[in-house]
């Protein structure tokens, strides 16, 4: 997607506030969302030559409520032209991005739905920027967004804040936690990273805690998102090839990202109870701050993947918690508990064993995994350093 311009920065921040005045204001999520689509168009087109105005946000909400009137009157012509909203315009209120989120986040979605429409409407990008950085073509998300505010509609959702707001909270969390995720190490194609969705999500996330400044896990989210960040520039070599953690240079590493992201989950851990967000946050800052591989504090990461593992279980804590485990008491018992712990058919899962196998010694069995390991991923860096692996070892 490349550096934004100015205007287009400028559009992203103000489209989020722009739609959740004219939704709030209309009473309907789904013309709106069209309406501020063609009003953003508008300004791409108009603002590079003809200058930003001076309220930027206020030309488009202005814009964008002139194209929901003209819905509204091609769509309900039986009514009065007195019956339509009169301006002025809607305005912006504190709480309307919160708003737009939990409703692009609506329990009726998929998880797939919730992630698209939430770039696309409190993210701003476009339906072609959406495609590209999930790699799904234009038009499937086209329709999944479409599908996502019908399934809205149906289901009664309205932009209003609901008084649920806490119970819905986790679904908002894990939504940007997978769009971090996806940015961070892409599930397939042709680049490890996909630096605008995790960009997005880092940015997003600061807009809910600024929002929700008493939501330990919120804060440990961005905690979590702004440590794994900051190892990026050292992931992958020039020409793409990924770099384990263990090797990796360090002084890439961002040191403000780190130093924010300690000091983040840092007073979380004080002031509230801990979530798995935190736990996560946690470690990696243990990592962060190690000076060298040699000198992090594996037993310490071993415990907070226990305490996880009791908040939160899953495959892939269990996983971390088995590598690290490794670190601790040797790949031998960390191998015994990866067989009983008995999830399989995951690249990730192959990649361990491997790593596992190889310390043990056993040369062969470990060539033998990186194979499967790298036959089962779909991200091309990490086939390419699994098969480098098992060549390594023939």
């Amino acid at each position: 997607m490349g550096v934004l311009t100015p205007v287009e920065d400028l559009l992203r921040t103000a489209a989020p506030q722009v739609l959740a005045a004219v939704a709030r204001r209309y009473g309907d999520f789904d013309t709106a969302e069209d309406a501020v689509q063609e009003a953003l168009l508008a300004a791409a087109r108009q603002w590079p030559d003809e200058g930003v105005p001076e309220n930027p946000r206020a030309w488009l909400i202005r814009v964008a409520s002139r194209r929901q009137v003209e819905t509204l009157r091609s769509e309900q012509a039986r009514r009065r032209r007195e019956a339509l909203p009169p301006d002025p315009p809607p305005e912006v209120r504190g709480d309307d991005e919160l708003t737009l989120l939990l409703l692009c986040c609506h329990p009726a979605l998929t998880p797939p739905a919730q992630v698209a429409l939430t770039l696309r409407a409190v993210g701003g990008l476009t339906t072609a920027e959406i495609a590209r950085a999930l790699l799904v073509p234009e038009k499937t998300i086209g329709q999944r967004i479409s599908r996502a505010k019908q399934r809205i509609r149906e289901a009664g959702g309205r932009f209003v804040l609901p008084p649920d707001v806490v119970a819905r909270l986790p679904g908002v969390r894990q939504v940007l936690y997978l769009i971090f995720n996806e940015g961070s190490t892409a599930s397939s194609g042709s680049a490890l990273h996909r630096v605008e969705l995790s960009a997005e999500a880092i940015r997003l996330t600061r807009q809910l805690r600024d929002r929700l400044p008493d939501d330990g896990e919120v804060a440990g989210l961005l905690a979590l998102m702004l440590l794994t960040d900051a190892r990026r520039p050292a992931r992958t070599r020039p020409d793409g090839a990924l770099v384990p953690l263990a090797v990796q240079d360090r002084g890439l590493w961002d040191r403000a990202a780190i130093a924010e992201g300690i000091a983040l989950i840092t007073d979380a851990l004080k002031r509230f109870p801990v979530g798995p967000f935190q736990v996560q946050a946690a470690i990696a800052a243990i990592h962060d701050e190690a000076p060298a591989a040699g000198a992090t504090d594996w037993p310490q990461i071993l415990e907070l993947y226990r305490l996880l593992s009791a908040l939160a279980p899953g495959p892939m804590v269990t996983l971390n918690r088995i590598v690290a485990l490794a670190e601790v008491d040797g790949p031998l018992v960390a191998l015994r508990e990866l067989d009983a712990a008995g999830p399989q058919g995951h690249h990730r899962v192959s990649a361990v064993r491997a790593h596992l196998l190889e310390r043990s010694g056993d040369l062969a069995a470990a060539r033998a995994e990186y194979r499967t390991a790298a036959r089962l991923t779909l991200s091309l860096p990490e086939r390419r350093y699994l098969e480098a692996q098992a060549a390594r070892l023939a």
